[in-house]
């Protein structure tokens, strides 16, 4: 159960990594730095789940799900366009790579542990499939918008968009992410709540006190503190594991993957604390709000930033990304049709999951 106080660890935690993010950026470090860094890096990640936590038990759902959806995306598109403005030709891909592993993440790795977590405890895994549809029709329509065409476009040579189709996409991305949002906080709001084993919606629970507003709104700014810690220090660490990955031969989109990863920690840890809560919706409300927020945030972003950028932007998948995105579609449709979902489901998704991951080292 959700604490309103927050622990000693939880506070130094965020302020710890924020000072180690300060004392490390921009230097190269040695390995028992890297494993410093790795271990503040850890404690962020907990520490933003704790207070992500304490943030949606005050506001309820299905507000909740969107704090840390919302947070995590807002810095992770800052990361993009820094590393973008730094990479010159090298980072072309770099969006795509980092949106791409986002959705098969949440759509996969997110989405599968927490149908597995929700059928281990109750041997069902019970959602709304209303809701849960809903938000997985909007991350099918984004991705293709934003990741397929421009591969079979022709304005352009190569899998890019011209700049007025970019500019398309992204008021399109960007239009769809705000009304999905209002439909989820406003219009159908019982669509996106926890439901019990008989199908009937609950809302917040009221038996536990919610934390007070003094507590809520330190929760938020720790949260931030420690969300820009876990992003920062992520890159303070990509070099050593671009040096890991190219040891390996590794292809560099291993990087992208690698770095998504540990962003998307504080969701993936919040997503199985709800599953665990037999609040399955709770897990799929944050992993499908988080695919929603990275490419309907991130595209625009990066259309913009295409005013100064330099060098070309690569968006368009490849034959074999297309195929996974295809199949996950696809297999998810199938999964949220009915409303619940057993082991196999779940482990259908983390079998999807693991093939992306082992694709992307070796293509």
């Amino acid at each position: 159960m959700i604490r309103a106080s927050t622990t000693r660890w939880t506070v130094f935690a965020p302020l710890l990594a924020a000072l180690a993010l300060v004392a490390t950026w921009g230097r190269s470090l040695p390995t028992v730095g890297v494993i410093v860094v790795a271990v503040f890096l850890a404690g962020a990640v907990l520490a933003a789940v704790h207070h992500a936590e304490i943030v949606a038990h005050r506001v309820g759902e299905p507000f909740g799900s969107l704090v840390l959806a919302v947070a995590v995306t807002v810095i992770e598109v800052a990361l993009i366009v820094t590393l973008m403005i730094s990479g010159g030709e090298k980072s072309a891909t770099l969006a795509r790579d980092t949106v791409f592993a986002a959705v098969m993440i949440t759509c996969n790795g997110i989405f599968g542990l927490a149908l597995l977590v929700g059928a281990l405890r109750r041997r069902l895994a019970v959602f709304n499939a209303e809701g849960t549809g809903a938000a997985l029709a909007t991350v099918a329509t984004l991705s293709t918008l934003s990741l397929v065409l421009p591969t079979f476009t022709s304005s352009v040579p190569g899998p890019e968009f011209s700049p007025a189709q970019l500019a398309f996409a992204a008021v399109a991305s960007l239009a769809l992410y705000g009304l999905f949002v209002m439909v989820q906080t406003v219009r159908h709001r019982d669509d996106f709540l926890p439901v019990e084993g008989d199908g009937v919606v609950t809302d917040d629970d009221t038996t536990v006190e919610r934390p007070t507003v003094r507590a809520t709104l330190t929760g938020l700014g720790l949260l931030l503190v420690a969300l820009v810690g876990v992003v920062g220090l992520a890159k303070v660490v990509s070099p050593a594991i671009e040096s890991a990955v190219a040891n390996a031969g590794m292809p560099p989109a291993a990087v992208g993957v690698a770095i998504a990863l540990l962003v998307l920690l504080p969701e993936t840890l919040a997503a199985v604390r709800a599953a665990r809560r037999d609040q399955v919706q709770i897990s799929l409300n944050l992993a499908l709000g988080s695919a929603m927020a990275s490419i309907g945030l991130t595209i625009p972003a990066i259309a913009v930033a295409t005013i100064w950028l330099q060098g070309p932007l690569v968006l368009g998948l490849g034959a074999t990304q297309m195929v996974l995105l295809a199949l996950t579609v696809v297999v998810g449709v199938l999964t949220v049709v009915p409303g619940r979902a057993t082991l196999l489901q779940g482990g259908v998704h983390l079998a999807l999951f693991s093939a992306f991951v082992f694709l992307a080292a070796s293509p």
